[in-house]
């Protein structure tokens, strides 16, 4: 595995750590407790399914960062970082799902050994992994530090991709083209729904070629009928029905890094108010590639978006896309910028969106996306090479 794993050079890790840095010195922030396992993995390379207890990285603005976490996950640590610039500090089992302590005191008494107890600290304080017991315990235990709100601190570090990182995405692309195709090609009447994301969760780990999938973040979303007038929802065990159209959600994966996409396909023949809606979407997508270009701003995609499809007499005010790139469960998105009317956030060569205008209605939906690359010139491109439509099959 040493051959291999970090995934990452010294040169790109040594990158991301300075930018981190940079900004934790204009916050007047001394140390960052990363708890947010993308984060994690972006900072150190820190790659296991461990994050279902407390775990961090912590960053110094001087110093080698730490990962610290439970003992037991100590040798994934020391297996996916690079150790000669990033010590590992376990914690005992004792602190695991206790009564009686909390993890967050070992945390302090890290802080209190690194010389970082009295300082500034910077926590994630909207995120999935970082409790309310965790930061009352934190603030309990470090009483001469101060604490400040770092969410998203990081992952606005990660908004513009590196030459490495595009690379494992355009990996990831081909991971995603597979599963899509397979999905479409095996849609059809009678197709028990948890059968088609059987197949094609198994095809997402196979990969493509060389390069093997790693699991998504989000689960194969796939509803059908009037399910798919709710975006998130999963599968059952009933079968596909004619008469019904089903969107497909799906997202390849590589090294952590997503690249998803939407597909929907109608079994039978789509009413004209499907052809409509399908007609606006496309015509509002590729308006919203046309606007996603350097220079221009998140709110143009949107906009673009939104001028066509009220052209059509559908009412869209819901966000239209997020960026993506490396991600753990729950999410596959980046948690920064928001592709809607109000986000004015200058649109950058490197950046990388999941541009989805889905139409959801009360009784039935349609997806069709593209996950896209701001380019150094022109409009942006699409990772995948799927037909842009609505898929009809008889």
């Amino acid at each position: 595995m040493t051959d291999t794993i970090p995934p990452f050079s010294p040169d790109e890790y040594d990158r991301r750590l300075a930018l981190t840095r940079a900004e934790m010195a204009r916050r007047g922030i001394d140390v960052l407790i990363a708890t947010d396992p993308s984060n994690q993995a972006w900072l150190t390379g820190y790659d296991g399914w461990s994050f279902y207890v407390h775990q961090a990285v912590i960053l110094p603005l001087d110093g080698r960062p730490v990962w610290w976490g439970r003992n037991q996950d100590t040798n994934g640590a020391v297996r996916t970082v690079d150790t000669a610039r990033t010590g590992v500090v376990g914690y005992p089992d004792g602190f695991v799902q206790s009564t009686e302590r909390h993890p967050m005191q070992h945390l302090a008494a890290t802080l209190d050994e690194l010389g970082l107890g009295h300082a500034r600290v910077g926590v994630e304080m909207d995120n999935y992994y970082y409790s309310a017991k965790a930061h009352a315990e934190l603030v309990h235990a470090l009483p001469r530090a101060t604490f400040a709100d770092a969410t998203a601190l990081v992952n606005w570090q990660r908004a513009v991709k590196s030459d490495e990182e595009l690379a494992f995405m355009r990996r990831a692309a081909r991971i995603t083209e597979r599963i899509h195709r397979l999905a479409l090609d095996l849609a059809r009447p009678g197709l028990r729904k948890n059968e088609l994301a059987a197949e094609v969760s198994r095809a997402g780990l196979l990969g493509a070629g060389d390069d093997w999938g790693d699991y998504p973040a989000i689960v194969p979303l796939m509803p059908s009928g009037s399910d798919a007038a709710a975006p998130h929802l999963t599968w059952d065990g009933r079968p596909m029905r004619t008469g019904e159209a089903t969107f497909f959600e799906l997202a390849g994966c590589y090294r952590r890094y997503h690249v998803p996409l939407s597909r929907t396909v109608f079994l039978g023949q789509p009413t004209d108010r499907f052809r409509r809606a399908e007609e606006a979407l496309l015509r509002g997508l590729e308006a919203g590639i046309e606007a996603a270009r350097a220079g221009n701003r998140a709110c143009d995609i949107a906009d673009a978006l939104g001028a066509e499809m009220e052209k059509a007499g559908i009412e869209r005010g819901a966000r239209c896309g997020y960026p993506i790139g490396l991600s753990y469960p729950p999410d596959w998105g980046e948690r920064t910028i928001s592709l809607r009317a109000e986000d004015q956030t200058v649109l950058e060569p490197g950046m990388t969106f999941h541009f989805m205008p889905g139409i959801w209605q009360d009784d039935w939906g349609l997806e069709i996306t593209e996950s896209i690359l701001i380019r150094d010139s022109g409009p942006a491109e699409p990772f995948c090479a799927i037909p842009r439509k609505l898929f009809v099959k008889d």
